[in-house]
């Protein structure tokens, strides 16, 4: 669906203004001041059906808050060696930007082995990369870029792919699963190079696990697929498996690569930023008052503890939950 009429994003957003509050705080999060731009996604997937669209992101958000996703980039996986495992294993990274600004991933589908640690945690660094992406990498390209950056293109490297790859089938099909649902309409190209022969027998087992939405932005080029990459980038933001002359560049798929770095060290930022603040396990804020206080007294010691939360940007905590109890010593 090219086109989404404006009379269904208006009635759209009419039900979206009927959400809880747990709902509103994490549609926030994932609209990142683009609300329409996330409704016309959800309809572009559904078809441009209203009711469709709505099931689908209530769907979503409520996947959002069951697994605290909004508080997933303050949750790094430690140790550092098996994050480094999983890097190794689950091979992706930020190679540059297309000419139009949109943000390239590449992919290392073919040698990605998934080997190295257990479903859960794949699951999650693939979430994490996505939250990133949409909260850090595509607000910061906008910036850059003088306009709304939405999307991304996505190159997978099929060298080394084999059979055996199908062994992957579940952790793919969740992962896909993940994309489809929660995060339609993210990329605007998958491109496919280095194809081997056992491609098509592989692209026989996939092909029907994908949504036709997305089996059409698939365009599988010939060899590394340079020539016809350098018509959407430059040279420099083609990832290294798609250049014909190697010249030791960079492995953006290391963890040892700056996008990799910036990802995590911004997670570990998070995560620190949210263990300072972090209520009481009972999730309670305790303010002392002096036995004579009066009531003007009483609302600048909460007004004072409160600024203390809302002075931490790119916190996900909401002073709205914070349950203060008035002890008098």
């Amino acid at each position: 669906m090219a086109i989404v009429p404006q009379e269904s994003i208006t009635q759209f957003q009419v039900l979206m203004d009927e959400l809880e509050e747990s709902l509103r705080r994490t549609f926030q999060n994932m609209h990142q001041g683009h609300p329409h731009e996330t409704l016309t996604r959800f309809l572009k997937a559904r078809e441009g059906i209203v009711e469709r669209a709505h099931k689908m992101l209530v769907d979503c958000l409520n996947w959002r808050v069951e697994n605290d996703i909004d508080n997933m980039l303050t949750k790094p996986i430690v140790p550092v060696e098996l994050y480094r495992a999983i890097r190794d294993s689950q091979l992706i990274g930020l190679s540059g930007y297309s000419f139009e600004g949109l943000p390239v991933f590449a992919i290392g589908a073919g040698l990605s082995t998934f080997d190295q640690a257990s479903v859960h945690y794949y699951v999650q660094s693939h979430i994490q990369i996505n939250e990133y992406r949409d909260r850090v990498i595509l607000p910061e390209a906008t910036k850059k870029y003088g306009k709304h950056v939405s999307k991304c293109i996505k190159i997978l490297d099929m060298t080394g792919l084999r059979l055996s790859a199908l062994n992957h089938i579940k952790l793919l099909t969740i992962i896909s699963s993940i994309d489809d649902l929660n995060y339609p309409e993210k990329t605007k190209t998958y491109y496919i190079v280095n194809a081997p022969y056992v491609f098509s027998a592989c692209w026989k087992v996939v092909k029907p696990l994908l949504q036709e939405r997305t089996r059409s932005k698939i365009d599988v080029l010939s060899g590394c697929g340079e020539d016809d990459l350098l018509k959407v980038m430059e040279y420099s933001s083609l990832p290294h498996f798609c250049r014909k002359r190697s010249s030791g560049d960079e492995n953006c798929f290391s963890l040892d690569h700056h996008f990799h770095q910036q990802h995590y060290n911004y997670m570990k930022d998070q995560s620190s930023i949210r263990r300072s603040i972090e209520p009481l396990k009972q999730g309670s804020v305790h303010v002392t008052l002096p036995e004579d206080a009066d009531e003007e007294d009483i609302a600048k010691a909460l007004e004072s503890e409160l600024e203390k939360f809302k002075d931490l940007e790119r916190c996900s905590e909401s002073v709205t939950d914070l349950k203060i109890s008035d002890e008098k010593r």
